[in-house]
């Protein structure tokens, strides 16, 4: 591991981003440009002190897990992710297979629906990156552990991941679900993480197990959903899915209509629902 080549590779990416370019206010007048330490750090989900002994090149070596939180709280290119991960002695993601880091084009898409819940997901439902309109809607995915950020896995192995939904649209979501993964799964035959989550859900889910063996198979794109919010009540929101057949990524952005009473009620949680994510206290 290159601790020098590292933190100076990490200090130039930050220096070269501004706030708004992840999403994020300017705050007060910065002495120097770019982003600050506890920002990237808040964008990785870690702590400012694990980031900051990276820069000062005292650091322990970062997982492959924290390399893909960094290059995506950096805006990496598929090139600089792969020198990110060569300066800690890393092979890098193989090109060709399936991605967790999201390429910045997408991610500078995401940053600017500052008004509507969005995230990008992997086709299995690995939660990727999320503004901060889908924290305040469905909570922090990377306050959890790196398990508990798939979709598909919280829903039918977690009980509370379903108070977010009215009890009588929960069947509808799961048959949804199912039947998206069968999809993912016949397409890629060959990889074993869409094989591995199915064999996962069949084991510990009876009723992933009984909607698995009625083989219903429907890609998920456009739907209305409803979510059930602690703070501003019930919420019908339009879902749009923006396939990234390439990476095997998905944008999805809830919007509500103008004139509605989730419209007021989503414009209530902007204010309400961000108010406890200072950048002293969130994580992304």
């Amino acid at each position: 591991m290159n601790r020098a080549e590292l933190a100076d590779f990490l200090r130039r990416g930050r220096a070269r981003l501004d706030p708004s370019d992840v999403g994020l206010a300017p705050g007060a007048r910065r002495r120097t440009p770019g982003l600050r330490r506890e920002e990237v750090a808040q964008l990785a989900g870690m702590s400012v002190d694990y980031y900051t002994r990276l820069e000062q090149s005292r650091g322990p070596r970062p997982s492959r897990q924290m390399l893909t939180a960094l290059a995506r709280a950096l805006r990496l290119t598929d090139d600089e992710r792969d020198h990110l991960f060569h300066l800690v002695g890393e092979e890098p993601p193989r090109h060709g297979t399936v991605s967790d880091h999201v390429r910045p084009g997408l991610l500078l898409v995401l940053d600017r629906l500052h008004d509507t819940p969005a995230s990008v997901v992997s086709d299995c439902g690995e939660v990727l990156a999320q503004n901060a309109m889908s924290r305040a809607l469905s909570g922090d995915a990377f306050a959890r552990p790196p398990r508990d950020r798939n979709m598909l896995r919280r829903f039918f192995l977690d009980p509370a991941a379903r108070d977010l939904f009215p009890p009588e649209d929960v069947a509808e979501h799961a048959r949804a679900h199912v039947a998206n993964l069968r999809a993912v799964a016949a397409a890629r035959p060959d990889d074993p993480e869409p094989a591995a989550l199915v064999a996962e859900l069949r084991a510990g889910s009876e009723e992933f197990e009984r909607l698995w063996a009625e083989h219903e198979v429907a890609v998920r794109r456009r739907s209305t959903k409803r979510f059930r919010h602690p703070l501003v009540g019930l919420l019908e929101l339009d879902c749009e899915i923006l396939l990234n057949q390439d990476d095997h990524h998905s944008l999805i952005i809830h919007t509500a209509r103008p004139g509605t009473e989730s419209h007021e009620r989503l414009q209530l949680l902007r204010v309400v629902g961000l108010q406890d994510m200072s950048p002293q206290g969130a994580t992304p």
